[in-house]
């Protein structure tokens, strides 16, 4: 069970504090309510871009990560399609220069054409490494495009396209900065060797006076439910055909999203699953096969993937992925099989709970979701699915008019 104590002040900005007297450190996680589904369609990119700007320096701070070394700290971030988080760690002592620096650039970058362009290359040579250039790297994109048609999940956290962030302005940044990094927008998590009071003190101090912002109102429009199979085929220089599916699955807060994760496990988590013990092992049609999901918060997307042993066809392939969903969505699972990965996502939970990071992590994000107490009755929601569910859900999700299909063929001829 994890403690923590919920505060709010007056600009808007919530407050958790989680008290651990056992390590001499401390967390600060400040969470913001964006993420790419919130940029436009024709402006992408956005919310990855200012992970990037965020270090660049703020009004007072010319940088950030220089006084956060100096007193013993280290931090990180990441962007999602649903969220944007910044972390650090530091030696409890030094609270103060964690929130002296998170509050600086909350307050206000130090926007400049120079800190733009900077991390601009950074963000451009990003994509063009991981998704232009790298085997396969655009199938994502173009798996999101065939899944999606309204929702904005149709692009990926890097954007849609290399120009929206190549042509982006100060003046495109600044608008997206004020509208979303605001105090009414964020949640902060202060977590480890530290006391309310002062966590209070800090926090009016240094958050307090930044203007609340005006809160901003998602109003995203919901994907149709998808009336019929769709299908892609690409070709590329890459080493070998890849058989990508996917099917639309229940949203983050539905109680068949953890059905659907247990089914993942069962279907794709590791060398003991179905997927991998049929068609890896004793088939021999794949190289490597894996299903999994991405956690969305809206409607998200149940996935198998997997890269084919030469001399297999995608067809075949696919036949043979079909007939083990066939199986999950026509027979119920055994007892057994449902317990081992009900243990392994115990085992998973209270793992992550071990760090002090990955706590002030999950508060934050619970808290995103609705209430941060959630954190503490997650396990027990996987432990009321029961076989049946399993077979119920499998039948409403794989159902071919929910299925998207991408044939990706290598044209390597050596």
């Amino acid at each position: 069970m994890i403690q923590f104590e919920r505060f709010q002040l007056s600009n808007g900005l919530k407050l958790l504090i989680h008290q651990d007297a056992s390590t001499p450190m401390a967390v600060v996680n400040v969470l913001y309510d964006v993420g790419a589904r919130d940029e436009v369609e024709d402006k992408t990119g956005f919310a990855h871009l200012f992970e990037h700007l965020m270090f660049g320096g703020s009004v007072n701070i010319d940088s950030y990560d220089e006084p956060l070394q100096l007193a013993g700290g280290e931090n990180n971030a990441y962007t999602t399609n649903d969220l944007t988080n910044y972390y650090l760690q530091i030696p409890a002592e030094n609270l103060e220069t964690a929130f002296w620096l998170e509050s600086d650039r909350m307050l206000s970058l130090a926007f400049s054409e120079k800190s733009l362009d900077v991390q601009r290359k950074v963000v451009c040579e990003e994509f063009k490494e991981h998704y232009i250039n790298k085997p396969y790297g655009d199938a994502w994109h173009k798996m999101r495009e065939l899944a999606y048609k309204v929702h904005p999940y149709r692009w990926m956290t890097i954007g849609k396209d290399l120009k929206h962030i190549e042509e982006a302005t100060l003046e495109d940044v600044k608008k997206f900065f004020f509208k979303h990094y605001t105090p009414s927008n964020a949640i902060l998590v202060v977590a480890g060797n530290v006391h309310t009071d002062h966590v209070l003190k800090l926090a009016e101090k240094w958050f307090g006076p930044i203007p609340s912002g005006e809160k901003y109102l998602r109003n995203i429009p919901k994907e149709p439910i998808q009336s019929g199979a769709r299908r892609l085929e690409l070709s590329a220089n890459v080493p070998l055909d890849a058989l990508y599916k996917t099917w639309h699955m229940p949203s983050r807060l539905e109680n068949g999203y953890y059905v659907t994760d247990l089914m993942t496990d069962i279907l794709g988590g590791g060398a003991s699953s179905r997927l991998y013990q049929k068609l890896v092992k004793e088939k021999q049609f794949f190289s490597n096969l894996d299903c999994y999901h991405f956690g969305s918060t809206d409607a998200g997307l149940l996935t198998i993937e997997g890269k084919l042993v030469k001399g297999v066809s995608l067809e075949q392939a696919e036949r043979a992925v079909d007939e083990e969903i066939e199986k999950i969505a026509s027979e119920i699972v055994d007892e057994k099989e449902l317990t081992k990965v009900k243990n392994k996502t115990e085992s998973t939970i209270l793992f992550e709970d071990i760090s002090l990071t990955s706590r002030a992590a999950s508060l934050a994000y619970y808290e995103l979701l609705g209430d941060a107490k959630m954190m503490n009755s997650e396990l027990e929601n996987y432990h009321c699915v029961q076989t049946g569910h399993i077979r119920d859900v499998a039948e409403a999700v794989f159902a071919s008019q929910n299925s998207n299909t991408l044939y990706y063929k290598s044209n390597n001829v050596n």
